[in-house]
């Protein structure tokens, strides 16, 4: 998730009978097993990758054409090939920040990914220069989510259910490989079109095998699942699951339908916004219902209660979605009989 983290580690269970784990929040053994089998096949891509980095100067082998992103960590350029022509873009990390592993890692957490097509493709090129490391995905040409967002307003309801369905078609198939996304926000999905119709999942800086110990040690944000900000089952931090990146769907699935976040951070004595939501869970009855919900059909108060869950073993997974496709999540005129056709492009 967003927010300055600590050092993490793998996560280490004593099982009891029934295969549940003794005092990690939940997880299994098979669970665990899952993350250190995923661990262990980046490890491998990393030490291949690392004997075969091209070692050069970017502006030897590519032609500098447009900025496309700026971070914390590095800057995405379009770049053309100087002998073929042909448009890319590389991300580019500077080695005053940036390990050799840490860029070996999210250079193969995105090869291993980018296969889904809600995901960036990666190319299997890696660069190391005097000040820099780079590597290469295909060019993705109309931002980030956060530009098409209105302010108070969100995207139209066709475009948040096509969002939302290849989301969570990314996020099952980065589960499904033992891998936790943990970095959802509107400025890691970029827009493939101008029509808001294909959308794809990018940087995986953050990515960490299920399992892996984590603490936050910055301020939680609207994203941030409330189970990392209590204190945690172990000194050494949570063990992350899956259910963090529901959170920050349910999350991000709210933003797109209203045009702001449904609070500031889940901590009940410190937001209002979130006690209140808490408030109307427990109540279920309408007259607790948060102001920041009003608007929100049934089908979306069903969608986001699940994903939103404060206790992870009872939150709905990603795939929860699929369910709610087709049926508005809005209570306004003109904009369900659209949303009909966004099921079967979600699989695409």
């Amino acid at each position: 998730m967003p927010g300055k983290q600590s050092e993490e580690g793998p996560a280490e269970v004593g099982a009891s009978e029934d295969g549940e784990e003794e005092g990690l929040g939940g997880l299994t053994v098979e669970e665990l097993q899952q993350g250190q089998e995923a661990a262990l096949a980046l490890e491998d891509m990393m030490t291949l990758s690392a004997q075969t980095l091209v070692r050069a100067e970017v502006d030897e082998l590519y032609e500098e054409v447009r900025p496309l992103g700026q971070g914390r960590y590095g800057r995405v350029l379009l770049v053309t090939h100087r002998q073929k022509g042909t448009p890319l873009a590389l991300k580019q990390l500077p080695k005053a920040r940036t390990s050799l592993r840490g860029f070996l890692y999210e250079f193969c957490v995105g090869l291993s990914l980018g296969v889904h097509s809600a995901i960036v493709t990666a190319y299997g090129i890696g660069i190391e220069s005097a000040e820099s490391y780079s590597f290469l995905t295909e060019p993705v040409l109309h931002g980030d989510l956060m530009a098409f967002i209105q302010p108070k307003v969100g995207l139209p309801q066709p475009a948040v259910h096509r969002c939302a369905a290849q989301l969570a078609s990314a996020l099952e198939y980065i589960h499904a490989r033992g891998l936790v996304y943990r970095d959802l926000k509107p400025e890691n999905v970029l827009v493939c079109d101008p029509d808001c119709r294909r959308f794809k999942l990018t940087d995986f800086g953050h990515t960490r095998p299920r399992g892996t110990l984590l603490r936050l040690t910055g301020p939680p944000i609207p994203y941030t699942a409330p189970e990392l900000c209590a204190p945690p089952p172990l000194p050494e931090g949570l063990p992350i699951q899956p259910a963090l990146d529901a959170w920050a769907l349910g999350v991000l699935v709210f933003c797109l339908l209203t045009g702001y976040f449904p609070w500031d951070q889940p901590l009940a004595e410190a937001d209002p916004f979130y006690e209140d939501f808490l408030i109307w869970q427990a109540s279920g009855q309408p007259q607790d219902r948060p102001q920041p919900w009003f608007g929100l059909a049934p089908a979306a108060d069903a969608l986001l209660w699940g994903l939103l869950d404060p206790h992870p073993r009872r939150r709905s997974a990603v795939s929860t979605i699929r369910e709610h496709l087709g049926r508005p999540w809005r209570q306004r005129e003109g904009e369900a009989e659209e949303v009909g056709e966004v099921e079967e492009e979600a699989g695409q």
